[in-house]
């Protein structure tokens, strides 16, 4: 992207965890003009420089080339993780969407995408030590979250080779926290009706210790930060983002003061499918299962070629996150809205 002043940014799913980050980012950036946001609900939320546009990417009615044109970027952030027992529904927002945004860069000719990743997009990988970005990405097929961002690299493997004027970026990050979207995963992982007060250290005297539970989180400011320099950097292919240390029983026991006992993932996991077939808890064991086997990711290549450092520490970005469970913390767009249960 171009560094001159007055640059045009498009976000897809621009109200969501990472978008309304990346969006308040950009519109204090000097060297930005103007933002388009596009989001299926238009928010009350007014930063400045931007522009919303109301856009359901399920659906082909939607005019993705309109939006574009005169684009020096289009950031895709766009995703549904819901519903989890109906995963025809996701596939037509997330892969259909996706490769209509896709489409719509190149007819519009948008000489830069940055499409949003995913860790879960890698194979099954180590837990002992971090891969870099040439781990494959087939993610674990029976998981729908991880098979759509794995068939999403495949697309654009191919979007590559047929329009090499448009530089592609693909972020890779960790999971996504920030006090603002604790209510949104809260909905989305434990329902809508799980209490965030017991996201209390006194509440909590264990921990379950469960086998391969090792995984990698990062702060979603830090993630829209690398969001922006990889628009303003001479980059391309894919970038690893997570914070340090990675999260485990131990790392989790130590900040809400509970004791680790040993849990089989059998077990686990059983309970998991139980209330999930039973529409109590909306996190699939299939997700389970892929959690269990994500591999730890190195971050070089950010912070050489991006210049890129997490200002956040692990522990940091998971007490503001409970904290934001326990507040139920939220923010002015319909997918962040904020609501305390219990």
């Amino acid at each position: 992207m171009s560094s001159t002043t007055g640059s045009r940014i498009v976000v897809t799913g621009a109200t969501g965890n990472v978008g309304t980050s990346l969006v308040r980012l950009l519109s204090e950036d000097p060297k930005v003009g103007s933002v388009r946001g596009l989001a299926r609900r238009l928010p009350e939320w007014e930063p400045r420089k931007t522009e919303w546009s109301a856009v359901d990417l399920a659906s082909d009615r939607s005019d993705l080339v309109r939006e574009f044109e005169g684009a020096d970027a289009v950031v895709h952030l766009a995703w549904a993780f819901q519903p989890t027992h109906d995963p025809a529904v996701t596939w037509r927002t997330n892969v259909l969407g996706s490769i209509r945004v896709f489409d719509a860069v190149a007819t519009a000719a948008v000489p830069t995408l940055v499409h949003a990743s995913s860790v879960g997009a890698y194979s099954p990988g180590p837990k002992g030590r971090a891969v870099d970005e040439s781990w494959p990405t087939h993610g674990w097929p029976d998981a729908a979250y991880c098979r759509e961002k794995a068939y999403l690299e495949r697309a654009l493997d191919t979007f590559e080779r047929d329009h090499p004027g448009v530089r592609v970026v693909r972020m890779r990050p960790a999971f996504l926290f920030k006090r603002e979207s604790a209510s949104e995963q809260r909905r989305i992982f434990g329902g809508r009706f799980l209490p965030g007060t017991l996201a209390r250290p006194d509440l909590l005297p264990f921990l379950p210790d469960i086998p391969g539970l090792r995984v990698q989180a990062l702060h979603t400011d830090d993630a829209a930060k690398a969001y922006a320099l990889a628009m303003r950097t001479d980059v391309g292919g894919p970038f690893n983002l997570a914070a340090e240390p990675p999260v485990d029983v131990e790392l989790l026991g130590e900040m809400l003061d509970a004791r680790p006992v040993r849990l089989p993932r059998t077990a686990a996991r059983s309970a998991i499918a139980a209330a999930w077939g039973l529409h109590l808890l909306p996190a699939s064991p299939h997700l389970f299962d892929a959690v269990l086997r994500l591999p730890l990711m190195d971050c070089t290549r950010a912070r050489t070629e991006l210049g890129w450092h997490p200002a956040h520490t692990t522990p940091e970005v998971l007490e503001e996150f409970l904290l934001g469970l326990r507040q139920g913390a939220g923010a002015d767009t319909e997918p962040l809205r904020g609501r305390k249960v219990g």
